[in-house]
């Protein structure tokens, strides 16, 4: 029996694989909606899934791009309070970071922006991973403040 799988199944095959299955097994993954049966319209529809997913993935890449070229001009500029050889009280965090991005209207999640130690005054360059392929840079300077 051939089976289009509509989720990874272990041992088996992964989602959108089309595979070889005993009927006792095909039968089993059918009724627990882990596949469908292979027709020439379920390979059709397969088919056009793919394509679909690859439009999203080729648009959210893009938007991607735009968002890193974006990212790379902007500083960020931010005020702490100080102590002896300009050693910053406690630390910034991502989620500081985020908050600075939130007001100017980049929704980034604080998850994604890879921000560690920032407690010594100067310029800092941030990582934030906006896809699996793409990595922006953000410049952000700590200012003495107070």
């Amino acid at each position: 029996m051939k089976v289009i799988l509509i989720e990874d199944v272990k041992g088996t095959g992964k989602k959108n694989d089309i595979k070889e299955v005993k009927d006792g097994f095909g039968n089993f993954l059918i009724k627990n909606k882990k596949a469908v049966s292979y027709t020439n319209k379920s390979n059709e529809v397969l088919e056009n899934q793919i394509k679909d997913k690859q439009q999203k993935d080729e648009e959210e890449l893009k938007l991607c791009q735009k968002l890193k070229s974006e990212l790379e001009k902007l500083e960020i500029n931010i005020s702490v309070k100080t102590g002896k050889q300009g050693k910053v009280f406690g630390s910034i965090s991502s989620k500081q970071i985020s908050e600075e991005l939130k007001k100017r209207n980049y929704s980034i999640d604080k998850k994604i922006i890879e921000a560690e130690n920032l407690n010594v005054l100067g310029v800092h360059l941030i990582k934030i991973h906006l896809h699996k392929k793409i990595t922006a840079e953000l410049k952000v300077i700590l200012q003495g403040g107070d």
